[in-house]
């Protein structure tokens, strides 16, 4: 179908705070579409906007709050739902419908477009209920609402990718209602926002439901077995009649506690099958979905890249490192930082010095021993040491660690080739500061499997130790008198001796950091973003 031009209205986005609306929100500010958000809590996303997004303040349940935002709209994206609100999620989806409905047809809005869900049958359950309620109450509004019904989205992140992870990561053997047999068509969450994107370029307003979903069609047993092999993790899936939804949903609150309510609530739509019955998106629409291994793989290794381009030293303002450190995604972080006397470059002195044979300033013992018993497990060890010992690059090997990015001055990044239960990185970042600079050492440990875990909890207090040891050292070393002057020589002679001198100041007690810098930006006490 012919496409319009670009528009040089606003586009009103709702739940751009959202797992899928912000994602959609970058896409269309890298298109340079006028954005305006609606949200309740507009200084949780303003500084996240770019400059052609504005932020405004409103309230789906508030009808009064609605009229100014979609003044001059034409285009209008409804992303919300209000399934963390508990038993009161329909209510509170009817009334937010009506009052977007009214004000939308009140300023002239040209179309609505509304992502909601698949499901057939009579007895659906109450959260697909809700959602396609709420698509029959938009296109009876009078303004013209293209419904796009999605299955499960897979993506890190979406709540139902994420209580599927929860379950095969920390289950070797998965037991499964016997509901988890039926038909699915997961779609990933980049061609979700594909068709919304597609929706926009539309040359007519359509009322209209349109299925989307993935190349793959597929059951919940066999999603769970596929991102077991994504993995590289074994495990059994059994269904069972003794695995009933509501020990599944008492299961799922405590093991994905941030997507809890969410994930309880759709274990019910587990009977219901969700797939596309209609070809009307392959008419309407140039996009190919993925399929279920692609959707999975890629999940992961954006996730991946996300992780990696992380600055902990603005995502995590304050020291964490309380027991088993704090739980980002499915990864476990600690991080702790240290003043140091000299500048940036004095910092990162011993940093890129590290390993090798100038060792790891404090617990040599325990690398020692941590490189001996890898070698007898038929791991690398520590017998690769350095390339050189002052000189570092992307690629280099340092003991059984390999540099994955380096910013001179700035930034190390290594990841351990040692063989154990999960993925492990170490991360330095410096910091210039006024007086001094400031040396940030973080550690992500991604943990494959129940074993993964139990071997981060119970090495976690001397993890702690060496670490918080090695960061010490390294603080005592950029102190010392003769590191910058050698480094700045660029010597390969091998590691001088150093004379470090003790700090004069108190070491800070490492502080825990508040549980705001983890929560999602989702608005959680009524309506939430997709």
């Amino acid at each position: 179908m012919a496409g319009r031009p670009p528009l040089t209205t606003p586009i009103l986005l709702t739940g751009a705070t959202g797992y899928i609306g912000g994602r959609l929100l970058r896409r269309l500010e890298e298109e340079r579409q006028p954005v305006r958000c609606l949200t309740r809590r507009p200084e949780a996303l303003v500084r996240d906007t770019g400059s052609s997004t504005t932020v405004v303040a409103g309230d789906l349940l508030a009808r009064e709050t609605l009229d100014s935002a979609l003044t001059g709209v034409r285009l209008a994206y409804y992303l919300v739902h209000s399934m963390a609100a508990g038993g009161r999620f329909e209510e509170l989806d009817r009334r937010a419908a009506f009052n977007f409905a009214a004000a939308a047809r009140a300023a002239g809005v040209d179309q609505i477009v509304y992502l909601g869900a698949l499901g057939s049958g009579r007895d659906l359950s109450s959260h697909l209920a809700s959602r396609q309620e709420v698509g029959r109450i938009l296109r009876r509004s009078g303004v013209p609402t293209l419904e796009l019904r999605s299955s499960i989205v897979i993506g890190s992140g979406s709540a139902s990718f994420e209580a599927l992870r929860a379950v095969v990561e920390l289950l070797p053997v998965v037991i499964v209602p016997r509901s988890a047999e039926t038909m699915v068509q997961p779609i990933a969450v980049e061609d979700v926002v594909e068709y919304l994107l597609a929706s926009a370029r539309l040359e007519d307003a359509l009322n209209v439901v349109v299925e989307i979903g993935g190349r793959d069609r597929t059951t919940y047993v066999e999603l769970l077995r596929a991102y077991a092999d994504e993995r590289g993790l074994r495990r059994a899936v059994v269904p069972a009649t003794l695995a009933t939804p509501r020990l599944s949903r008492w299961f799922l609150s405590l093991a994905t506690p941030v997507y809890g309510q969410i994930a309880a609530t759709m274990v019910d739509s587990m009977r219901n099958e969700t797939t596309v019955l209609s070809s009307r998106a392959r008419e309407l629409f140039e996009t190919r979905p993925r399929g279920v291994h692609e959707a999975i793989e890629r999940a992961l290794r954006n996730e991946d890249n996300e992780y990696a381009e992380t600055r902990w030293s603005d995502a995590l303002p304050t020291d964490v490192d309380g027991w088993g450190g704090a739980g980002i995604g499915h990864r476990h972080v600690f991080t702790r930082s240290v003043q140091v006397e000299g500048g940036a470059a004095e910092a990162f002195a011993p940093i890129q010095r590290i390993g090798g044979s100038t060792g790891w300033y404090s617990g040599n013992w325990f690398w020692l021993l941590r490189g001996l018993l890898d070698t007898l497990r038929g791991g690398v060890g520590l017998r690769r040491g350095r390339r050189d010992p002052v000189d570092l690059r992307v690629g280099d090997t340092v003991d059984f660690w390999r540099v994955e990015r380096l910013e001179p001055g700035r930034l190390l990044r290594l990841r351990a080739e040692m063989k154990i239960p999960g993925r492990l990185w170490l991360q330095f970042e410096v910091v210039a500061r006024r007086r001094g600079a400031r040396v940030r050492q973080t550690t992500i440990f991604d943990a494959r499997g129940v074993v993964g875990l139990a071997y981060w909890y119970a090495l976690y207090p001397v993890h702690r130790r060496v670490f918080a040891g090695m960061l010490w050292g390294i603080e005592r070393a950029s102190d010392a008198n003769d590191v910058a002057p050698r480094c700045s020589r660029g010597s390969s002679r091998g590691p001088a001796t150093l004379t470090p001198r003790r700090s004069r100041r108190r070491r800070a007690r490492p502080r825990l950091a508040s549980s705001e810098f983890f929560d999602r930006k989702g608005e959680r006490h009524g309506l939430e973003s997709f």
